[in-house]
């Protein structure tokens, strides 16, 4: 197969050809304990992205060697989730890090943390994932 043949030209129409990227900020909802402070939801396709930050104003979640208590943290907007199964993503708060999963009912649950999360701590989350439809 000839991914290139001479003459082509590439043209920036050509580099930008696929589907339109369809964009969200809103129905973020943030579990108890924290709240929303950014949403950006990125679909192309059946690929999403999701950048989700919340600030922790509840008690502190205490890390015992990398591991803590589930700890439910948001919940995706209905047609921004995972439609098979459980995908894992990072998050971070520029001290501190971990792991999450966010599941078919669009929970994302923290599942490990490099450190405690105290009150006012600001949580980004990131995953990415491929759906069925």
């Amino acid at each position: 197969m000839t991914l290139w043949q001479p003459g082509m030209t590439i043209t920036d129409v050509r580099l930008n050809d696929g589907p339109p990227t369809i964009s969200t900020d809103s129905g973020l909802v943030a579990a108890s304990g924290f709240s929303v402070n950014d949403f950006r939801g990125y679909r192309t396709g059946r690929n999403i992205v999701l950048d989700m930050y919340l600030l922790r104003t509840g008690g502190t979640i205490t890390a015992t060697t990398g591991n803590i208590g589930d700890t439910a943290i948001c919940t995706a907007p209905a047609n921004w989730r995972p439609t098979n199964g459980t995908i894992n993503g990072d998050w971070d708060d520029g001290t501190a890090e971990g792991g999450f999963v966010i599941g078919t009912d669009g929970i994302c649950t923290l599942r490990t943390a490099s450190s405690d999360i105290t009150l006012n701590r600001n949580l980004r989350l990131h995953v990415g994932f491929i759906i069925d439809n």
